[in-house]
């Protein structure tokens, strides 16, 4: 019992070692040991003899007993084996092709989880005073260039060629070049003009496949494979899936996608931190906001952390929409846009199917030889595509990339295209209707003026609540999904994206225009630069930066070609109001589109649905 004791107050005394001298003080259940002259003896003496030695082995002994006795019955003690013949199988079986690998970290309930031993605050900071707010947008000559995954390893046989820019939406997103867009011009100050504000919109980060997938899906080849999984013998490049198991998750983000965002909020902080000095004038914190989906809150948390550094709390407000049918928001607008399901929306499966056929012929014929007891499809094809991207930026590498050949994977990102253009973009007859929510929500801040009429996605409660849709702020942060980014680009009526459509589904376009992997790779992001300028006429400016490059808002009505990419603030608000009030949320989400034909029998360039077909 002395022990026992001793060992009671040396665990005491360790806890209050990490407080504060006050903190130990108010503590009145473990108050500061006193200090002694005589050293604390560390380990108590055990006072053990041969009687208690014997009872403990004894004792164990019987439990051991009793605990195989209980897992496995009377065959665990059968002769010449120690287990089950099925416990043996199950735990030393190799991998099969096709079986899935699941790894779940952290354990529920750790044996050595004691929060009050490892504070995350100790006090004793040492000096903290701070700098300058960094305004790298403004007094740099040039911007730094994001150039994709550091982190990730390409194959060797993609040394000539980016395969990181090959994956369409599921691309690390990067700085596209100068003029990408039809700007020659870089997202940094234009002379004689200043920055007062900035609107960003962000995607979330590289996170694994999500459950649904209208055409290819990793899961669904997975399961494939795990049916015929005994029978399957694979050679040559495809040698590797002999052992090769899926261990992908699902929709949450993979670590890299976690870098992604910090990153993200880093580079925004370098280059737009001097907008906070608006705030601590006004005595005010910035309000962000995104969705309640994992990647999503977590993605609007690690950004936050690098812009903010950690602990943010205090620093700023993070609104949380909730994504789930009955909620308006217009971040996830899908969710009360009745035709954005799949009979309506996935217009794009059709076109990937039929330009799968075409790319992917050569690479099927080559690789389907080299599987045996399974007969490996175009889709599937398609598929080991996918595998390579999803499998790069959740394990940092994937074999399945080394497939194919640069003009394999210029047709996987083409198709891509396909996809989102039909689906979420300008070839989508719901795009605009789902993008015009956030369009509205913009032009209420940039005139300070609530919503009038909630007849789309946004929501009243929140948009015409201060606290939650403030105005005059000099910072947005606004976290979203890349189907309504491009629902948003198309809404804004950037015709320029759209001059190469209707993207065709038997070749690549020479003169293309939209290209996913630039406008909504994984943390894509949009800036809407507000700027006061001498030389500009017009009054203030706005324009909009995707990726580092500056897309032209010529497509506007009244926005002028401008070489800076550039269009009063005023201009742009009435020509959107005029779009907004052309749009029919009643028609175009709750009419019966499902009568409209696949593939070019029907098709748009502007998003809308059509109202005769």
């Amino acid at each position: 019992m002395a022990d026992l004791e001793r060992g009671m107050k040396l665990e005491n005394s360790e806890r209050e070692a990490l407080l504060s001298q006050v903190e130990a003080e108010d503590n009145q259940e473990y108050p500061m040991p006193k200090p002694t002259t005589k050293p604390t003896n560390c380990i108590a003496t055990p006072h053990f003899n041969a009687l208690h030695l014997l009872i403990a082995f004894l004792a164990g002994s019987a439990g051991c007993f009793v605990t195989q006795y209980a897992i496995c019955g009377t065959t665990c003690f059968s002769q010449g084996s120690s287990y089950p013949e099925s416990a043996a199988s199950v735990a030393f079986a190799p991998p099969y092709v096709g079986s899935t690998t699941r790894d779940a970290f952290p354990p529920p309930s750790p044996t050595n989880a004691f929060p009050s031993l490892f504070p995350t605050n100790v006090g004793y900071a040492g000096e903290t005073p701070t700098g300058a707010e960094p305004a790298l947008i403004a007094t740099a000559p040039a911007q730094p260039l994001h150039t994709g995954a550091p982190v990730l390893v390409p194959p060797k046989e993609s040394e000539k060629f980016d395969i990181f820019k090959k994956w369409g939406n599921l691309a690390p997103w990067y700085s596209v070049e100068k003029g990408t867009f039809g700007v020659d011009s870089g997202p940094e100050v234009p002379e004689t003009c200043a920055i007062t504000g900035l609107h960003l919109l962000h995607r979330h980060g590289a996170r694994y496949p999500t459950a649904w997938a209208s055409y290819g899906g990793p899961a669904n080849f997975s399961s494939r494979l795990n049916a015929v999984a005994e029978g399957i013998e694979a050679s040559g490049e495809l040698s590797f899936m002999n052992e090769w198991t899926y261990k992908l998750g699902e929709e949450l983000l993979t670590p890299f996608g976690r870098q992604q965002l910090y990153d993200l909020g880093i580079s925004m902080r370098l280059k737009y931190g001097f907008l906070l000095s608006n705030f601590t004038e006004a005595n005010r914190l910035p309000v962000f906001r995104t969705e309640s989906q994992d990647r999503m809150l977590h993605s609007a948390l690690n950004f936050a952390a690098g812009f903010f550094g950690i602990p943010y709390e205090g620093q700023y407000q993070q609104s949380i929409t909730i994504e789930e049918k009955g909620y308006n928001n217009t971040l996830a607008p899908y969710k009360t846009c009745p035709n954005a399901k799949e009979d309506v929306a996935d217009r794009g499966k059709w076109y990937v199917a039929k330009w799968a056929e075409v790319y992917l012929k050569d690479a099927n014929e080559r690789l389907r030889k080299q599987i045996k007891g399974y007969e490996l499809t175009i889709e599937d094809t398609y598929v080991l595509q996918q595998l390579c991207a999803y499998e790069t930026v959740a394990l940092g590498y994937s074999k399945f990339c080394g497939l194919f050949t640069e003009e394999e994977w210029d047709g996987f990102d083409y198709a891509l295209d396909l996809s989102f253009w039909y689906n979420s973009a300008f070839g989508s007859p719901v795009a605009r209707v789902q993008g015009v929510g956030y369009v509205q929500e913009l032009v209420s801040r940039l005139k300070q003026q609530r919503i009038p009429v909630h007849r789309t996605s946004t929501n009243g409660t929140l948009d015409d609540d201060e606290r939650t849709f403030p105005f005059g702020d000099a910072l947005y942060v606004d976290a979203t999904h890349e189907v309504v980014v491009l629902n948003i680009l198309t809404a804004l009526n950037l015709t320029t994206l759209a001059a190469g459509g209707p993207l065709p589904y038997d070749h690549i376009p020479e003169k293309q225009t939209f290209k996913v992997s630039q406008l909504a790779p994984f943390a894509t992001n949009v800036q809407f630069q507000l700027l006061e300028c001498t030389d500009v006429q017009g009054g203030p400016q706005i324009r909009i930066i995707a990726n580092d490059g500056v897309i032209p808002l010529t497509g506007i009505k009244g926005c002028p070609e401008q070489k800076d990419g550039m269009c009063p603030t005023d201009v742009f608000v009435k020509a959107q109001e005029e779009l907004i009030e052309k749009t029919e949320w009643e028609y175009d989400c709750f009419a019966d589109l499902t009568g409209i034909p696949d593939g070019p029998a029907w098709e748009t360039v502007t998003g809308d649905a059509p109202r005769t077909f």
